[in-house]
């Protein structure tokens, strides 16, 4: 299982054969816990209370539970392939199939080295040790305490007591000294093992996932590989690094103290054990509860989170209808119903807290009473009792600490569960696998033979069907039809991306399931309609083509000179020599400082540069604009000559040259031959071109009649004949280059760049404090109670001290000490009585607060982000995703800087402030020395919290440019796939993890010799309150009850102080989530849907003029859309805007609904200026239909009634806007009628219908003007009849402006307008329109044509 190598590999095929390193951290959870009881049980060293622990482990699990009870319902479902004959179905599901691994804990280990394995056994010991030490120092404590009653009853002589004192000063010397070395190995043993063994996971999972088949990849989420390799890596790392530690030391404690116990005496061990019955009773009891409220909460902000990212997700339509107020509302529901719920488990917390402080106080009351019982029979020493004590009450909350870290181990697993199934997948279509033959020569000819094809991602679609097609070498075929006719399935199917579901594909008559695909692929290059260029200079990207090829490893002068010569061929070398960096100008992520054209030719370049076999061009010029594709259209033309060339074009002026034309449709061949042939059998290939009639000036139009001028033209291209692109030469292209940016224009600059406020934390405790305003009262109340509780330690050290006095009576008092003692367990039952008290009360309280306080701020956050203007959205970093999860976690984080966080500051100095007011009084010499331990403890307690955070975010972050790395390379796997690039890929990774390694290794030596001193520093203070309390009481200065007092009320008050550090973390994420909140309450939209202000619109004509309107996109400065938009709509009027898709026909919908406001220009509705107008009126009399349909959670009435901007809507209403939409009577034929639910996002609905029901609430509005943008473009034909009959009916006696592609839908129009780059370019009816054979003709012909051919 595990390897036996030493070394790294070299490359990812010497990793099939080996295995390689990875990442490692400290969590912050389990030592919260060694702190949330650390100061909680006084007199203890090292305690802790897994509490909420405990609970979050419960949570999970039924989380995991609901997770595999899911996956079990999935696999349920019915096989997508069961319609299929069984041979077929066997190739799909051979793509598709991954293997159920099972994976227990230990297989996390499954690429630990023998090296790792030694550190990990070295580390084990080191921290069962460490764990060990904690226990022994109560025998310390209980034996110093021995001697000291002994040395008051004069059982010892003055020298032979500082003897022994010294002695035992000693062993908490060497104790530290032990636990520093101990916790050091461990840290750093576990931490290191734990990342080493993650980095192997994550690079051979990067290593399997770039040899899957690209089936696979069509099945995978967009996230789920970034997920893995992120998220689920740093699941796996947290479970097999420094919890595995944190765990044995726990248990080891564990033992240790009851051994101890049970040696020292059995009665009261057994006795005592009760403590632990009693805090598993509590904390059984109370997480069940916790865990039953908390799922309940979880559940109601789970269906308020949904409301939240349905309506975030679909802005845009809330805006036009103003349906924020109603929509926010909804989900203000949901969060009343989370909160009932979460006071409820904060109140069972309260409790449970409040009962696990009175079991301490009851565990010394018990102790002492049974001990003084035990001491007058002679039983037991008094040194006994103290040492069974501590050491009962360190065993039982180091069992705490194991809980908590079980949830790590589980969750490990559950992750990696996934990850090994992807690395134990063996791909069908293996590009790493040395099988199949190589030829020795090829010729380039490829061959279909009755080839049928089904993706596997589309079982119920066969996309091609017994398609036999011969492509000769050296010759450039060309594929046409329309999209979906089979076209791009033929470039995956000889590039083998896939295999068919029936016949074969040949290449030199060799079928390609027999070749190599590494092989196969190097013989091939590709060039994309979208390329992918990875983020690196321009050099490395165009020799990414010479991967795996001869002329890999050439010197790289040779190199230089092939790149050089490919860019020249590519129309690229010009372009790329005029940028100031020239061949190393680095592209960007994606290549998005490039132009397409640009982009375009440097991927030809690089397809071009290892003078590939064959050549497949996928629709290379499809998305460049017509100067651009000039210059590419002629870099393929000379690419393509002497070589087996694939051409899929979409425009036919592009491929006249070809060898061989093939005209496609619906997965068959119709017709194949030259251009010249296929035009004179004036079958589907004329039809085609006669749509595509370009007119390439206006007036200089070709004659419909004259088909023969598309003659073949000369193939040989002087270079002077093509366009020059103009973004070359365009100074702002290469300024941007140069700079990264684009030099934006006038009216951009001008305006101020959003600022990134800093905020105090003054003002943003403020901020988190307004929402707590009105429950005022109760928080001082509750202040009030933390006083109480924090007033529990330094009592309790009175109480530890009169005790210990009573016990150190002699035997001729132990009259006096029995009633003694009895008096004092009283008293302890008391404080255990009012802790309680204390606890409960503070924690109601606060956690009463906090809920208030998350409720309010979710629902103010909601609101604000809806009134927010749509150019906010349009930004990637709040997009409808991050803007929920916001929502959802960083609110709760808020809780850190709310009124709990500051009960616990007043607590812990409350027991400060009376302990060392106490100690000082009491005995000031001592209590001085005392105090001078005080910063040492508490540093001690912070620096255990602050690293352990610290490794949380270390290891979190330390991955991110990696798996960034890992994740751009698998979005562009067909890229990756088709340039053989998956060695080099994964080299790359491989050298980032492993500096990366180095990089962490050296943190983690020097922050865990950090957390070492934290851990072992608590002994030296005690060493220190002993011997010089000692000496004191050696000189009889100082007797038992003063030493006692003194020392256990500021030591142990200090460590119980050191518990604030816990919350440290949380403040840190509090103050961030906190500073967000305030950002964006502070950010006032430029456009503000809660504005008042603005001229009154109580009626509305409906005449709209657009006046010299110019337009960017404010995430896209660098692209104008609109450059001096004219156009002017009488009311009434339906008028319809067309044109190529990008030409601003629904950016001018967009600003007549004043989702933006234009740069220049204005827009004017009835005579006035929109942007004059008030802003919410004047949208309540525009109505807006799009593309798709935004339907929400709730009722087919209810997602109706929103249209309305009105509560009193009457049934007559609704169903009248329904008949006028086409809808009701389907609405009425359903079982429940207009109670129907719709289901997420109308998930229940079809297309048309949820079209149809958002006609309805547009019409409910009874708009003056109706914005239709491409409404009926997603339907299916029988539902667009359907539709555009309501449609038609809906434009009556309103002005209309419809957005269309289908140009059938809009030719009833008053008036059409024909857009072109940002302006109207024609303008009339369809007739008039058609007639003048212009922009609009050539759109009408285009469009027929599908229908033709």
């Amino acid at each position: 299982m595990v390897s036996q190598s030493n070394g790294p590999p070299k490359s990812m095929t010497q990793l099939w054969t080996r295995k390689k390193e990875q990442n490692g951290h400290l969590s912050a959870d389990s030592e919260k816990t060694l702190a949330a009881g650390q100061g909680a049980v006084p007199g203890m060293p090292n305690g802790g209370m897994g509490i909420e622990e405990g609970i979050e482990m419960q949570q999970l699990d039924m989380k995991q539970s609901a997770k595999e009870a899911e996956g079990d319902t999935e696999s349920e479902e019915e096989d997508p392939f069961g319609h299929l004959p069984e041979h077929e179905a066997a190739v799909l599901r051979k793509q598709l199939d991954t293997p159920d691994v099972q994976v227990k804990y230990f297989t996390l280990y499954r690429y630990a080295t023998r090296w790792d394995l030694i550190i990990l056994f070295i580390s084990c010991i080191a921290a069962i040790i460490s764990g060990a030490a904690m226990p022994l120092m109560t025998v310390v404590f209980g034996n110093l305490t021995g001697q000291f009653s002994d040395y008051f009853a004069g059982l010892k002589s003055y020298d032979a007591f500082l003897d022994t004192l010294g002695g035992y000063v000693l062993y908490f010397v060497y104790l530290a000294i032990g636990e520093w070395i101990t916790v050091y190995i461990s840290t750093v043993g576990f931490i290191y093992v734990g990342e080493h063994v993650t980095q192997k996971i994550r690079e051979h999972y990067l290593a399997a996932m770039l040899r899957q088949n690209i089936g696979y990849f069509d099945k995978l989420g967009s996230g789920e590989i970034t997920t893995r390799i992120t998220a689920d890596t740093n699941i796996v790392q947290d479970g097999v690094s420094e919890k595995v530690g944190l765990t044995l030391n726990a248990i080891a404690c564990f033992i240790t103290a009851f051994v101890i116990g049970f040696i020292k005496s059995w009665k009261l061990t057994l006795i005592l054990t009760s403590v632990i019955i009693a805090i598993c009773m509590i904390m059984g009891l109370g997480s069940s509860f916790i865990v039953k409220w908390s799922a309940e909460s979880q559940k109601c902000y789970a269906e308020g989170g949904t409301v939240a990212e349905e309506v975030l997700s679909s802005i845009r339509n809330a805006t036009a209808f103003n349906t924020q107020e109603k929509l926010a509302r909804q989900y203000d529901k949901h969060l009343e119903q989370a909160e009932v719920s979460g006071r409820k488990m904060q109140y069972v917390l309260a409790t449970m807290m409040a009962g696990m402080m009175t079991t301490i106080y009851l565990n010394y009351a018990l102790s002492f009473w049974e001990g003084s019982r035990l001491l007058v029979t002679g039983d037991i020493a008094v040194s006994s009792v103290i040492t069974i004590l501590f050491a009962v009450m360190i065993g039982a909350f180091s069992l705490g600490n194991v809980a908590p870290n079980m949830k790590s181990f589980v969750t490990a697993v559950a992750a990696a569960q996934k990850i090994f199934s992807a690395i134990d997948r063996v791909s069908p279509i293996d590009p790493h696998s040395p099988d199949g033959k190589k030829l020795e020569y090829v010729d380039g000819t490829v061959e279909l033979k009755n080839v049928k094809h089904i993706y596997p991602s589309r079982p119920e679609v066969t996309v091609m069907e017994s398609i036999d097609l011969k492509i000769p070498a050296g010759c450039t075929t060309a594929l046409v039809g329309a999209s979906g006719s089979g076209k791009s399935t033929i470039v995956g199917l000889v590039e083998r991306f896939y295999d068919p579901v029936g016949g074969q594909v040949l290449l030199d008559g060799v079928d390609l399931q027999e070749l190599n695909v590494h092989w196969l692929r190097q013989q091939i290059s590709l060039v994309q309609q979208e390329p992918v260029l990875f983020s690196t200079t321009i050099f490395d990207n165009i020799r990414h083509g010479l991967l795996g090829t001869e002329y890999e490893d050439l010197d790289d002068e040779k190199i230089k000179n092939m790149v050089i010569d490919a860019a020249k061929m590519a129309n690229a070398h010009d372009f790329i020599s005029a940028l100031p960096e020239g061949y190393e100008t680095n592209v960007g992520a994606r290549g998005f400082l490039l132009s397409g054209g640009q982009k375009q030719r440097v991927a030809i370049a690089r397809a071009m540069v290892s003078d590939p076999k064959i050549l497949l061009l996928d629709e290379a010029t499809s998305a460049l604009d017509t100067k651009s594709e000039g210059v590419v259209q002629a870099a393929l033309d000379r690419a393509a000559e002497g070589r087996t060339t694939i051409v899929i074009a979409h425009r036919l002026s592009t491929i006249k040259t070809a060898d061989n034309i093939v005209v496609m449709q619906q997965g068959r061949i119709v017709e194949q031959g030259t251009h010249d042939a296929l035009l004179e059998r004036r079958g589907a290939y004329y039809n085609l071109v006669e749509a595509q009639r370009i007119a390439a000036k206006q007036n200089d139009q070709i004659d419909v009649e004259d088909t023969m001028d598309l003659k073949r033209l000369p193939t040989e291209k002087d270079v002077q004949e093509y366009e020059e692109d103009p973004d070359d030469t365009d100074p702002n292209r290469l300024g941007r280059l140069a700079t990264g940016k684009s030099v934006s224009k006038a009216v951009l600059d001008g305006r101020p760049e959003e600022q990134e406020a800093n905020y105090g934390l003054f003002r943003l405790a403020k901020t988190v404090y307004s929402f707590n305003k009105p429950e005022k009262k109760w928080m001082l109340i509750g202040l009030f109670f933390c006083i109480i509780a924090g007033g529990g330690n330094p009592t309790q050290a009175v109480f530890f001290a009169k005790s210990i006095t009573a016990l150190s009576l002699p035997p001729a008092l132990y009259g006096e000490m029995r009633s003694q003692i009895n008096f004092w367990a009283g008293m302890y039952f008391m404080l255990a009585a009012t802790q309680f008290i204390g606890y409960a009360g503070n924690g109601v309280i606060f956690g009463y607060c906090s809920e208030r306080l998350v409720h309010r701020a979710r629902n103010q956050a909601f609101r604000t982000m809806l009134r927010q203007d749509i150019a906010f959205f349009d930004q990637d970093k709040n997009n409808a995703g991050a803007l929920t999860t916001f929502l959802s976690t960083e609110t709760t984080h808020l809780a850190g800087l709310s009124g709990s966080t500051l009960g616990t500051i007043l607590l812990v100095s409350t027991t400060l402030v009376a302990a060392l007011t106490l100690g000082i009084a009491v005995g000031w010499k001592l209590g001085l020395v005392c105090t001078a331990t005080v910063p040492i403890v508490l540093a001690c307690g912070f620096l255990r919290f602050w690293l352990l955070a610290q490794f949380q975010r270390r290891a979190k972050s330390a991955y991110e440019s990696s798996a960034g790395y890992a994740c751009e390379a698998t979005a562009a796997i067909r890229t990756v796939s088709s340039l053989t690039r998956e060695e080099d890929v994964w080299i790359h990774y491989h050298a980032q993890l492993d500096a990366q390694a180095a990089k962490s290794l050296r943190s983690i030596l020097k922050s865990s010799s950090l957390y070492a001193f934290s851990q072992s520093f608590m002994f030296l203070c005690i060493a220190l309150g002993f011997w010089y309390g000692g000496t004191l009481i050696a000189k009889r200065e100082y007797g038992m009850f003063q030493f006692f007092v003194c020392f256990s009320a500021i030591i142990f008050g200090a460590q119980s102080a050191g518990t604030i550090f816990s919350f440290a973390p949380d403040m840190g994420k509090a103050k961030q989530a906190a500073a967000e909140l305030q950002a964006l309450f502070d950010r006032k939209p430029q456009i503000d849907s809660w504005s008042t202000e603005g001229e009154k619109v109580p009626t509305m004509e409906g005449a709209i003029e657009f006046r010299d309107v110019h337009f960017r996109y404010p995430t896209r400065p660098e692209q104008p859309v609109l450059r001096g938009l004219d156009l002017t709509v009488k009311p009434g009027q339906y008028v319809a805007l067309v044109g190529a898709s990008g030409c601003g026909k629904s950016t001018s919908i967009a600003l007549l609904e004043r989702f933006y406001d234009p740069l220049a220009g204005g827009i004017y509705v009835d005579g006035r200026e929109i942007s004059s107008l008030n802003i919410n009126e004047y949208r309540s009399h525009l109505a807006l239909v799009s593309q798709e349909p935004t339907l929400y959670q709730g009722t087919i009435r209810e997602n109706i009634l929103l249209g309305a901007d009105r509560e009193d809507v009457g049934d007559e209403e609704v169903e009248q806007a329904c008949r006028d939409a086409n809808i009701y009577d389907f609405v009425i034929s359903l079982p429940d009628g207009f109670q129907t639910l719709c289901g997420a996002k109308g998930a229940l609905l079809s297309g048309g219908q949820k079209q149809r029901i958002a006609i309805a609430r547009a019409l409910l509005r009874n708009p003056k003007i109706l914005l239709l943008d491409e409404a009926t473009s997603a339907l299916d034909s029988e539902s667009e009849a359907v539709v555009q009959a309501a449609l038609d009916k809906a434009a009556k006696g309103r002005t209309t402006v419809a957005v269309a592609h289908r140009l059938s839908t809009i030719q009833n129009a008053d008036c059409i307008f024909v857009f072109e780059g940002g302006v109207v370019v024609e303008r009339g009816t369809h007739g008039e329109l058609v007639e003048r054979r212009g922009r609009y003709w050539e759109l009408v012909s285009l469009q027929s044509l599908g229908k033709v051919g």
